[in-house]
């Protein structure tokens, strides 16, 4: 079995890509989450839609805020979500 991502959308950004999280097999030479936004924005437009914007993005890797320029590995989860949400 390959290793995987499990990756989690929240608010808008679930709302453009359709899904609240998938299981992705490990991109071949991501290696940072801005690496992992770049490979997501290949997917399709909802994805594009999501991460192609200048709009800012804040990502967690396994429940931990963290940078773009932060590592990721299989097996981690990687959780993004806009910078406000909720009310």
């Amino acid at each position: 079995m390959a290793a995987t991502l499990h990756l989690l959308y929240f608010a808008w950004l679930r709302e453009r890509i359709g899904t609240g999280e998938e299981h992705v097999a490990m991109p071949a030479g991501v290696d940072t989450v801005a690496g992992l936004l770049a490979w997501l924005r290949g997917r399709g437009a909802g994805y594009e839609a999501a991460f192609g914007t200048a709009a800012p993005v804040r990502c967690a890797i396994n429940q931990e805020f963290a940078t773009h320029d932060a590592a990721v590995a299989a097996g981690d989860e990687v959780a993004f979500f806009p910078p406000v949400t909720g009310g």
